[in-house]
């Protein structure tokens, strides 16, 4: 007799992760907007430290990631000890998931929380519990009320995807210091770059002994296709992940690529004044056309409609010319749309359309 194969208890009940659109094949001048991704790419510096590992592609890459974790370490004035890198930050997202959460625990979240959060919890076998935002900003005081003694990860998105809001240092230390020790604080900061004088969460680490920052090279740094992420984690953490990281999770040509784009400031710099002028303007004339917009903290902007209807015929006016943005209702936001900050003319677009749609609606 057989036995027909069958997963662990609870996978088939993950919900599985969707990507932003790409351009639909036959729209001309089409453009993709909808995975917050660097519309100028990576730096001319990360994009030939990839094309000189060309040759060296039968060698397996640094297993300890050395050489990146420095130039991290170097920019970011922490210590290299305490710096893992992994296969996109997702991927250490992961680890911590499956390292300090199982069954009978709890991974807390907001709302309107990235969501590999709860698949990271459900997949480790842990209960993800969600707690209110206030005006689709982190409300610290509904984080703390959420810990229960079961609560064992933590998760703030700094700024938050797909808000684009963003909660001041002072409330995360706040946060840190009410969280039990059995209790882990992971501050994602894929945006942090995005926020002028934020350290993502780095000083917290320093100061405290259950607190971990996430960061990326997928956003600003333009290098989403290499997946490469880090985090910076107390030495006991440290110590956990590194145990369960493949020897080679990040490839040769990826680890090359983020070091040249980590020591290029000053295309770094010209990234963040182009995504500055242009998320104002879609900031400004979105809420001018009737359209509520906060304030964005990062490389993207969450369009809110009067309803679900309104969001869903919105998004398609834009699919139609060419402009392929987010739709973002398993975000608990049906009524809202996530637009990557493009380049200028793409942000043009973006209005113009928009303008059209709402005056064919009057």
């Amino acid at each position: 007799m057989t036995t027909k194969i069958t997963p662990q208890p609870g996978i088939l009940d993950i919900e599985l992760y969707v990507g932003g659109k790409a351009p639909a094949q036959g729209v001309a001048n089409s453009v993709k907007l909808s995975s917050n991704e660097n519309p100028h790419g990576p730096s001319k510096a990360a994009r030939e430290a990839y094309r000189a590992q060309a040759d060296f592609l039968a060698v397996y890459p640094s297993s300890d990631h050395g050489a990146l974790r420095a130039a991290i370490a170097d920019v970011h004035d922490i210590p290299a000890e305490n710096i893992i890198c992994g296969n996109g930050s997702d991927e250490i997202i992961s680890f911590l998931c499956n390292a300090y959460a199982g069954i009978g625990d709890e991974v807390l979240f907001t709302e309107h929380g990235f969501a590999m959060y709860r698949i990271c919890a459900q997949i480790a076998g842990a209960t993800p519990v969600e707690v209110p935002e206030n005006n689709r900003v982190t409300d610290v005081d509904a984080l703390i009320a959420g810990i229960t003694e079961n609560t064992k990860i933590i998760f703030v998105a700094n700024p938050n995807n797909p808000t684009g809001t963003f909660v001041d240092s002072s409330e995360l230390a706040r946060l840190a210091a009410a969280i039990p020790q059995q209790c882990l604080l992971v501050l994602d900061s894929a945006y942090a770059e995005y926020v002028e004088g934020y350290d993502g969460g780095a000083s917290l680490v320093t100061a405290f002994d259950n607190v971990v920052m996430t960061r990326t090279f997928s956003k600003v740094y333009g290098l989403g296709g290499l997946r490469v992420g880090w985090a910076y984690a107390p030495q006991a953490v440290i110590d956990v992940l590194a145990r369960m990281r493949g020897p080679f999770n990040v490839n040769v040509a990826a680890l090359a690529a983020a070091e040249a784009a980590i020591s290029d400031r000053e295309y770094l710099d010209k990234c963040l004044i182009e995504n500055k002028k242009w998320s104002n303007y879609l900031v400004t004339e979105l809420n001018a056309l009737g359209i509520q917009c906060d304030p964005t903290f990062a490389n993207f902007v969450l369009a809110r409609f009067a309803s679900e209807e309104e969001a869903n015929a919105a998004e398609r006016a834009l699919a139609e010319n060419g402009l392929i943005i987010r739709k973002v209702g398993s975000y608990n936001l049906p009524q809202c749309l996530r637009i990557t900050v493009g380049k200028g003319v793409d942000c043009q677009r973006i209005i113009s359309v928009l303008r059209q749609f709402q005056e064919a609606r009057a």
